[in-house]
């Protein structure tokens, strides 16, 4: 099972945006030297804790930065844009990499709705229908120049050297995604950090009823999971209480704070409250969303997690206050699955 690299670019209070991508930069060419297949930038809106609503902007100083790792969005919410204009700029990043470039597509707004209807690419009365299934396949008509005859943007030319639609996946935290993935025959990663609830149902279907595709003969499956490693047990739950309270806030509407250091988290996650939390998912979940512990701790429970859904990728999220305590996280979880840039460069696909 390969392992990847999921980053939501957290922003630590006490800092803004310029540090958290500093951050980002430096974990990207972390990954690269320590053999992590892939990294993916997530796409988020008006977060004062998360600085990430332009991934393809960070993708593009990580092609120069970066010599192996595979760069992605994880992903780009494709009902904001036009189809034309993300194909024209993940050529330009194809292009940048070296052919080193995913494409991870989400349905969801990635804010508010608010957000959503700033970000509208048209402002109307009333819902706008959902064209997300039509916006794919006009998408990956770009990449593949395989537009009907009589369809007008057959005229419209890309560059020969233009990736292919086989750089194209489907994220998702929903069975829309899933049985949507399989019926396309695409990739798939599950965001089991976000919600778990579906995981394996989501993961099972797409498996089971994949078609195969022009680029993909079988299902390729990856979920997204948070992880802090540590030396030992007691570090790795201090440190994780900042991504358990910024988990919280964002579920409860109030992510606009920066991440708060662990101390202050600590205070703030009311032992009463927290018990009746961690209770609750624990029913309603079947693995937690966040795993804590020592190195051999997370390896082991990531290997049973991907034994049990026959997962072929995991995308690692790890949010920490301090960056260099999550640069550590990413070094022990390397050593623990035995990572090599030599031994991953040859399956980076």
């Amino acid at each position: 099972m390969k392992l990847s690299v999921l980053d939501q670019s957290p922003v630590s209070a006490g800092s803004g945006i310029a540090e958290a991508l500093e951050a980002s930069i430096q974990l990207a060419k972390l990954a690269d030297r320590l053999g992590y297949t892939r990294y993916w930038a997530a796409e988020h809106h008006a977060l004062n804790s998360l600085a990430s609503p332009a991934p393809e902007i960070l993708l593009a100083r990580l092609a120069g930065e970066t010599r192996r790792i595979r760069l992605g969005s994880g992903g780009i919410m494709l009902p904001h844009y036009s189809a034309l204009k993300v194909a024209e700029v993940f050529t330009m990043l194809h292009a940048l990499s070296g052919g080193r470039i995913d494409l991870g597509l989400g349905r969801a707004p990635g804010g508010s709705p608010l957000e959503a209807y700033a970000l509208r690419r048209e402002r109307r009365d009333g819902a706008l229908p959902d064209d997300f299934p039509d916006q794919v396949a006009e998408l990956m008509s770009y990449f593949e120049q395989d537009f009907r005859a009589d369809h007008p943007f057959r005229r419209i030319k890309m560059p020969a050297d233009r990736p292919d639609a086989s750089i194209i996946w489907l994220l998702g935290s929903s069975m829309w995604s899933a049985v949507a993935a399989a019926q396309w025959g695409l990739p798939y990663a599950f965001a089991h950090f976000f919600s778990g609830e579906h995981t394996r149902a989501a993961v099972t279907h797409y498996r089971s009823r994949f078609v195969p595709s022009k680029h993909h003969s079988k299902p390729y499956s990856s979920i997204a999971v948070s992880v802090i490693c540590a030396p030992d047990q007691q570090e790795a739950e201090f440190l994780a209480s900042s991504a358990r309270l910024l988990r919280r806030r964002l579920h409860t509407g109030a992510g606009l704070t920066p991440l708060a250091p662990p101390h202050e988290a600590m205070r703030e996650l009311d032992a009463a409250a927290a018990a009746h939390a961690a209770a609750h998912a624990a029913a309603a979940n079947e693995w937690p969303a966040l795993i804590a512990g020592t190195p051999l701790q997370v390896r082991d429970a990531l290997r049973q997690i991907g034994q049990a859904l026959q997962l072929d990728e995991m995308h690692v999220v790890t949010i920490t206050f301090d960056p260099a305590a999550r640069l550590r996280s990413y070094e022990l979880l390397a050593d623990a699955f035995e990572l090599s840039a030599a031994g991953q460069n040859a399956a980076n696909t």
